[in-house]
């Protein structure tokens, strides 16, 4: 699902060089506002945004690791691993060391990543189910001119991925009629520019 999304954005992506490193260290900022850092202000944790973030961090990981020829049995072995380790759960801690390890290894660490989900704590089972709602909005969005600027991030006073997040919530991400489902909902929830 990665490779083809990729392909979508740009053919020739593997031999791109794309700086993955630096999406997931922009991501965990991203990530950390919806979590909340500022101690001059009060702020409540949308887990769900959070979550949604971590996605992305692993869509951006995984692009690399594909890049890079990881992707295999030994790196689910070593995923399954790590997760069952649990790591010591400061999950502003894990986030910023998974940040500071992008910069100062472009090469995505399969560790650190893990250590953020254990954190917060999010399982691999859920990475898979909110990975695939994820993928299924950016091949939505690409669809609807993203890439070219014109693609409409909020509808009905809500960002897509609110949207995304209710419409997982009311679908089975494990049926094989998932994708079709949720991007047909997510088509009934777009807003027809045609008729504007």
């Amino acid at each position: 699902m990665q490779a083809e999304h990729n392909d979508e954005v740009h053919p020739d992506w593997l031999n791109q060089g794309f700086e993955y490193y630096r999406a997931v260290w922009v991501e965990c900022a991203e990530l950390l506002d919806h979590f909340g850092w500022k101690w001059w202000k009060n702020q409540v944790a949308d887990i769900e945004q959070v979550k949604l973030e971590i996605v992305d961090i692993w869509h951006f990981g995984l692009s690399d690791l594909i890049r890079d020829d990881l992707v295999g049995a030994d790196l689910a072995r070593e995923m399954v691993q790590r997760a069952e380790s649990k790591g010591d759960g400061n999950f502003r801690q894990a986030v910023e060391a998974l940040a500071s390890r992008a910069l100062v290894d472009p090469k995505f660490d399969i560790a650190s990543f893990i250590d953020v989900l254990n954190a917060l704590p999010m399982s691999l089972d859920e990475l898979f189910e909110k990975y695939i709602g994820k993928n299924v909005l950016n091949r939505f969005r690409q669809a609807h001119g993203y890439k070219a600027g014109h693609y409409q991030k909020v509808w009905q006073g809500r960002e897509d991925n609110e949207h995304l997040s209710e419409l997982v919530g009311e679908l089975n991400p494990l049926s094989d009629s998932f994708v079709d489902e949720l991007l047909d909902a997510l088509e009934k929830r777009y807003p027809d520019k045609s008729s504007s």
